[in-house]
C-alpha cells in the first residue's frame, strides 16, 4: 500500500473516536497489552512523561518536548488529534514519523491487527511506541488520548505524570463530576513516580492527592513550585497555567538529571513552534485581514480563548464556528460574543453537528449568522466579508481549525 492507502485503511479498520465519538471508545488495556506484547514491548526502551488533563496537555507536552530539546536530548512526541497528517501525531525533535515507517509497520503487522481488531487510536500507540524504540529516543512525551485509567497510552511506566487541569468534558466516558473525571484522570498515577498537578482546583485536589498518597507518588503543585514567570512564544494569556506546569515538570525531573539549565527552560519555551511545530494554539493565519484560530473546544478550554478574545483590536468579529454533535451547547453558547456575525459550518467528519442545528441552538443565545454548506464556505464568505481592519476567529472544533490550516 502507498502511504495514503495505509492512513485510509488505518481509519477504516474500526471506528475513530475523533470521527466517530462514543462507539469507538474502548472500557479496558487489552489490545494496547496485546500489541504491546506483539511488539516485544518497545515502551520499556525509553524514558517518558505523561501527560493528561482536560485543556492544556498538548501545549504543555509540547513546551515539555521543546525544553528538552534545548537541553540536548532526542524527544519522542506523541499528541493527538493531528490537523493536517496523520504523521503530526508521531514526532522525534520536532520531525513527523517518516511516511515509510508508517507503511512499513501497518504491513508488518497487518495480519495482527486484523486480527486483535484493535482501533485506530491503538494500533496509533502501538505504533508511537515502535517507532519511538526503534529510533532510540531520550524521552518520549506521550500524551493521553481520553482520560487517563483505560487511555492506551496508560501502559507506560513514566518517570514523571502531569496533569493539567480537569473539566467537564465526556462526561459519557469519565463521569457527570469533577472528582469522577480526576479520579480517571488520575489513573495514570504511579507507584513511586511523580506527579505534577498543573492547577489547584477544590473539587479535584484532594482525589490526587489521596492517589497520590495510596501509590506513594510525590506530588507537586506547579503554581506552587514555579514561582517565576516566563515568555513563550505560544500566546494567549491561558497558556500561563501550562508554562507553570510545564517547567514544574522539567525541575522535578532536573532534580535527578542535573543536565537542565534555566537557558534552557527560557528558550525551549521562546521557541515550542520552532522545535515542535506545533499548529493551531492562538496561531495567526493571515493579515488585512487579521485570522486568528485556536482548537479550544470544551467550556473550560473556550473560557479562556473567548476573553483572550475580547483583548484582541477590531473594528467587526466574524466568527467562524463549528462543532461535534455530541457537544452539550448549553454550556458553552453563553460564553461567546453577541457582537459577531457566525458563520456556521459543520466538520467534515461524522460526528460533526449539522449547521442548521447549530444556527437553531445560537439565536437561542443571541448569536446570529448564516449557515455554510462547508468550512472552507464558511471561512472564504468571512475572508471575503471582513475589512482590513477586522478580526476573522476560527473555532469551536480541532475539526475546524483542521479544514482551513
Amino acid at each position: 500500500m502507498t502511504y495514503t492507502q495505509t492512513i485510509q485503511w488505518m481509519f477504516t479498520q474500526l471506528p475513530m473516536y475523533q470521527r466517530q465519538g462514543k462507539t469507538a471508545f474502548k472500557k479496558d488495556l487489552t489490545n494496547i497489552l496485546a500489541i504491546s506484547e506483539h511488539l516485544n514491548n518497545p515502551e520499556k526502551n525509553f524514558k517518558s512523561i505523561h501527560v493528561a488533563g482536560t485543556n492544556g496537555k498538548g501545549s504543555t507536552s509540547h513546551m515539555i518536548a521543546s525544553i528538552l530539546q534545548e537541553a540536548g536530548y532526542k524527544v519522542g512526541l506523541y499528541t493527538s488529534p493531528h490537523l493536517k497528517d496523520f504523521r503530526e501525531r508521531i514526532k522525534i525533535n520536532g520531525q513527523e514519523i517518516s511516511e515509510e515507517f508508517v507503511v512499513n509497520f501497518i504491513d508488518n503487522n497487518e495480519t495482527f491487527l486484523k486480527n486483535q481488531k484493535l482501533s485506530f487510536f491503538e494500533m496509533t500507540v502501538g505504533l508511537a511506541f515502535d517507532y519511538f524504540s526503534h529510533e532510540k529516543v531520550d524521552y518520549a512525551i506521550i500524551e493521553v488520548g481520553l482520560g487517563g485509567r483505560l487511555d492506551s497510552t496508560n501502559i507506560i511506566q513514566p518517570e514523571l505524570a502531569v496533569i493539567t487541569n480537569i473539566g467537564l468534558d465526556h462526561t459519557q466516558f469519565l463521569g457527570t463530576t469533577l472528582p469522577e473525571i480526576a479520579a480517571e484522570k488520575g489513573g495514570i498515577i504511579k507507584k513511586g513516580i511523580p506527579t505534577i498537578i498543573g492547577e489547584y482546583q477544590e473539587d479535584t485536589f484532594a482525589v490526587f492527592e489521596n492517589l497520590a498518597f495510596e501509590l506513594d507518588s510525590p506530588l507537586f503543585l506547579a503554581e506552587i513550585l514555579v514561582e517565576d514567570s516566563y515568555e513563550c512564544d505560544l500566546k494567549g494569556n491561558y497558556q500561563q497555567h501550562n508554562i507553570k506546569t510545564a517547567v514544574a515538570a522539567i525541575e522535578v525531573l532536573n532534580d535527578d538529571l542535573k543536565t537542565i539549565s534555566q537557558e534552557h527552560i527560557k528558550n525551549g519555551l521562546l521557541n515550542v513552534v520552532k522545535n515542535t511545530q506545533l499548529l493551531g494554539r492562538w496561531q495567526q493565519v493571515q493579515l488585512n485581514p487579521r485570522v486568528l484560530c485556536d482548537t479550544g473546544h470544551n467550556k473550560e478550554g473556550l473560557l479562556y480563548v473567548l476573553e483572550q478574545l475580547k483583548e484582541e483590536t477590531y473594528d467587526s468579529l466574524h466568527f467562524v464556528f463549528g462543532v461535534v454533535n455530541d457537544k452539550d451547547l448549553s454550556t458553552i453558547l453563553d460564553l461567546f460574543p453577541k457582537k459577531a456575525t457566525y458563520y456556521f459550518c459543520k466538520p467534515d467528519i461524522p460526528r460533526g453537528l449539522e449547521a442548521e442545528l447549530l444556527k437553531s441552538s445560537c439565536e437561542a443565545y443571541g448569536l446570529e449568522g448564516n449557515t455554510y454548506s462547508s468550512v472552507d464556505d464558511a471561512y472564504k464568505t468571512a475572508i471575503k466579508s471582513a475589512k482590513d481592519t477586522d478580526l476573522v476567529f476560527v473555532g469551536g472544533s480541532t475539526f475546524i481549525v483542521a479544514e482551513i490550516l
